[in-house]
């Protein structure tokens, strides 16, 4: 029997996914009511965190491999299966992490909250409403600051991948993910792959695991 020792999980993403896969599929809940002089208040709180986590995940992972565009990193589809030697670490304000690594075609990024990094303690995290780095509009301009190195920051969002990969520091290693391809198309950069064809590819992990 093998195991995957996560590293991150986005239970937003499955969750989202899993109820349209199944909407019978209940997620736990616990209900505190309370009762005030003039009504009557129901305040619902989400067990995102438990045993059921990785059940959740593999339900929709086996879907995707059943039913979805599930497309590997050369050839993505809608969302992409891999397995990459992958640098990895915080970026932006330490709310985001970040994925690079490649292949002999295609230089691939990964991006999301580190709120879904499973060592992350509650409370770490910056506090406040903030949109979620999973999404491109908080991603790319800390993308773009990472790849700057306090230079302008790039205007193109295949550029940044491309040059926040070169600034990735720290040791590689072998990863194995799920993610939904957010952006994807040739390197803007042809002059340093000459004769060869390279693909940028930036997703949004459904989860990142070690594979070694």
């Amino acid at each position: 029997m093998s195991f995957r020792y996560y590293l991150y999980v986005s239970d937003v993403k499955v969750d989202m996914l899993l109820s349209q896969i199944d909407p019978k599929w209940a997620r736990k809940s616990v209900t505190e009511l309370s009762v005030g002089l003039k009504m009557v208040g129901a305040k619902h709180s989400v067990e995102s965190e438990g045993p059921d986590r990785f059940t959740r995940l593999e339900r929709v992972l086996h879907h995707l491999a059943d039913h979805g565009d599930l497309g590997d990193v050369d050839e993505p589809g809608q969302y992409v299966q891999g397995v990459l030697p992958m640098q990895w670490g915080p970026i932006g304000d330490g709310d985001a992490v970040y994925f690079g690594g490649h292949t002999a075609r295609t230089i691939v990024g990964l991006g999301g909250s580190t709120a879904h990094v499973l060592s992350t303690v509650a409370g770490e995290t910056p506090a406040g409403h903030r949109m979620s780095p999973s999404l491109m509009p908080a991603l790319l301009p800390q993308l773009a600051t990472l790849a700057s190195g306090g230079d302008a920051p790039d205007p193109d969002a295949l550029g940044a991948v491309v040059r926040a990969n070169s600034a990735l520091r720290g040791p590689v290693q072998l990863v194995e993910f799920v993610a939904k391809r957010m952006l994807h198309g040739p390197c803007p950069y042809p002059e340093l792959y000459p004769g060869e064809d390279r693909a940028v590819l930036l997703g949004s992990p459904l989860y990142v695991a070690l594979a070694e």
